[in-house]
């Protein structure tokens, strides 16, 4: 099975999953990482992260964002996001990806926190601006947009994975195999290039660090489900 970071958010999302988060699917590697950015309309006032920041500073409430709604990745990380900065924010859901991204567009809401191949199009387009990129390094498809550090916000890292888990009990030979194809593949010139073009970073993470980065981020999302008006499903 194929998933992202939406995996280490399921149980916070959910009153009651139909299988064992921490034991039923074994994780075999992840591979291409999509960092999360926070992005305005063209003509937005907020040129920098931290126009925005101190806007949501200095009036509470008033700087809106946009998801495709309660409990998704966007809302969680953009909740984040506020948490990190000290900013408090007010959600704004749409149903669906796309009409948050529509209402960002059309001023509708200020911002929309998506990761970077989400939005490429419309930053290459001139429709949207990146503000902020979250990862160590700004990325070669945005060489002029400043890392979450870079901007002022330090320790906010998340970034958007691409993983293949396996159900229990997968003979040992058949994970290393899956293992051994990704790492090659990810190795290839034809997959850097790909995962550049849509503003991510290739890379691959053994079992053993996929494995630990979930145990972490689910940990970590919990703190943020803490903090945020969300109830369950």
């Amino acid at each position: 099975m194929a998933n992202d970071t939406t995996y280490a958010l399921l149980p916070h999302i959910f009153k009651k999953l139909p299988f064992d988060h921490a034991k039923d699917l074994v994780p075999v590697a992840a591979y291409v990482f999509a960092p999360m950015s926070v992005v305005v309309k063209a003509e937005s006032k907020y040129k920098t992260l931290g126009d925005l920041l101190a806007a949501a500073k200095a009036e509470p409430g008033k700087v809106t964002y946009g998801t495709g709604g309660a409990g998704t990745t966007p809302h969680f990380v953009s909740e984040a996001l506020g948490i990190a900065s000290g900013a408090k924010f007010l959600h704004i859901p749409f149903k669906g990806a796309g009409e948050a991204t529509l209402g960002m567009l059309a001023g509708t809401v200020d911002f929309q926190v998506a990761s970077t191949p989400g939005v490429m199009s419309n930053v290459k387009g001139g429709k949207a601006r990146i503000l902020a990129v979250s990862g160590t390094k700004r990325l070669a498809a945005l060489p002029d947009v400043p890392t979450f550090t870079e901007a002022g916000l330090k320790d906010f890292g998340l970034i958007n994975f691409t993983g293949l888990w396996a159900p229990k009990g997968t003979p040992q030979p058949v994970l290393d195999r899956l293992q051994k194809e990704i790492a090659t593949a990810m190795a290839s010139a034809e997959m850097k290039s790909f995962a550049e073009g849509i503003a991510s970073e290739p890379g691959y993470w053994d079992a053993a660090t996929f494995g630990k980065d979930l145990a972490e981020r689910t940990a970590y999302w919990g703190k943020v489900a803490a903090n945020t008006a969300f109830e369950r499903q």
